[in-house]
């Protein structure tokens, strides 16, 4: 039997064990509703509880200085959900902010790209900032920036390119400008997985449960006090008040439990995790140069920021989605973009930003490393290509 290896974390990862121990232990002693007054309803109420204090200690933690309650963490079934409850709910929460504009890296992710078409066709203004090298064009950013702009959207880390987003100097521009604005971080791909963090510099923040060893089906928005506070984001969901009043629905519970045990182990191996990307990284930019040359281009952003878990991957000449097949064959599993938009049949927006000709954009692979990858795993991975070009080359002939 092919030994399967899994290189596209940045769709999905692994549920880690200590995630499978908890939800099963939740999924059988922990039935009751969480807004339910009696002893198993208390006891749901709990867990969930437990599970926000473990996904903001991973998220706030010391060096943020930042001591965030309960209610400043709402549950949503996605990160796609979060992403579309920051925005929807902080563009339509005011009266005043009618036709109001709102600013969005133009490489985010589709879940924030698709909301931004959406509000636009309801009469808010937008504009979208290039992202050439993978890294916000700032000065174009500065000169979007005015007293009318409600809200700023900027992602931590690019699912595609790796590229990190300086969060601090976004949120510091715009506040120079309004004090008022919101600024949201989507930080599905960076939470876990780099060592910068949105915090304290974002008003509100996204994460994800899959993407850190969790179950799929859960996600989370933080909030800040502030939000809370002035009510600068209405609810989109609407319903029983569940969330603080921001995301009516029964809450599930066991999702929830195994989010919070994956938050509670990514925030403990962190630096360990870290350490080993970035030598895998190197590992894998060594190996294929040596075996490649020219023929395999790493895309590396044009900045010392950037996630060692994403390597953006072109070999020209070559069709991602026949290499993606090719390496499947051989049990080695990679990704050619975004899982939320490969199956659009449009050639990525991301790369094209990034400054990819359309022929490159579509000749580039996305490998992604997870806490259980190796070095052994790697040269699989380096094999498989190598066998998978030869042999694509002889088809070509």
């Amino acid at each position: 039997m092919t030994t399967e290896i899994y290189l596209d974390n940045s769709a999905t990862t692994p549920l880690c064990a200590e995630a499978i121990a908890k939800m099963t232990q939740v999924m059988a002693e922990t039935y009751g509703n969480p807004s339910s007054l009696h002893k198993l309803g208390l006891l749901a109420e709990k867990t969930v509880s437990e599970a926000k204090d473990q996904i903001l200690a991973a998220l706030c933690p010391p060096k943020t200085g930042l001591r965030p309650k309960r209610e400043q963490l709402i549950f949503t079934a996605s990160g796609t959900e979060a992403n579309n409850l920051a925005m929807i709910g902080a563009m339509t929460a005011k009266a005043r902010n009618k036709g109001k504009k709102f600013i969005v890296g133009e490489t985010e992710h589709p879940s924030v790209i698709e909301t931004a078409k959406h509000l636009e066709g309801l009469g808010y203004r937008a504009v979208y900032i290039p992202s050439p090298n993978g890294v916000w064009d700032m000065d174009a950013y500065r000169a979007a920036l005015d007293r009318d702009t409600v809200l700023v959207c900027a992602m931590l880390v690019n699912n595609e390119t790796g590229a990190v987003n300086d969060i601090a100097a976004i949120a510091k521009a715009a506040r120079a400008v309004s004090p008022d604005v919101l600024v949201h971080c989507d930080a599905v791909q960076g939470f876990l997985k780099v060592a910068q963090s949105a915090l304290p510099y974002a008003d509100s923040v996204s994460i994800s449960g899959h993407k850190i060893g969790g179950p799929k089906g859960v996600g989370a928005l933080y909030v800040s006090d502030k939000i809370l506070k002035t009510k600068s984001i209405c609810p989109i969901v609407f319903g029983g008040g569940q969330e603080n009043g921001l995301r009516s629905g029964t809450e599930n519970v066991i999702g929830i439990a195994g989010f919070g045990e994956a938050a509670k182990v990514g925030a403990a191996e962190l630096m360990k995790n870290l350490a080993s990307f970035a030598e895998l990284r190197a590992y894998f930019t060594k190996k294929s140069a040596e075996l490649f040359g020219d023929a395999v281009r790493i895309n590396e952003p044009q900045s010392e920021r950037k996630a060692a878990h994403i390597i953006s991957l072109t070999v020209s000449g070559y069709h991602s989605e026949t290499l993606l097949h090719s390496l499947s064959a051989y049990g080695v599993y990679v990704s050619s973009g975004s899982a939320c938009a490969s199956n659009t049949g449009h050639s990525s927006y991301v790369l094209r930003s990034f400054g990819l000709s359309a022929a490159e954009t579509d000749s580039t692979l996305r490998i992604s490393l997870g806490r259980q990858n190796t070095k052994e795993d790697i040269d699989a991975l380096l094999l498989a290509l190598k066998e998978s070009i030869a042999k694509l080359a002889r088809i070509k002939r």
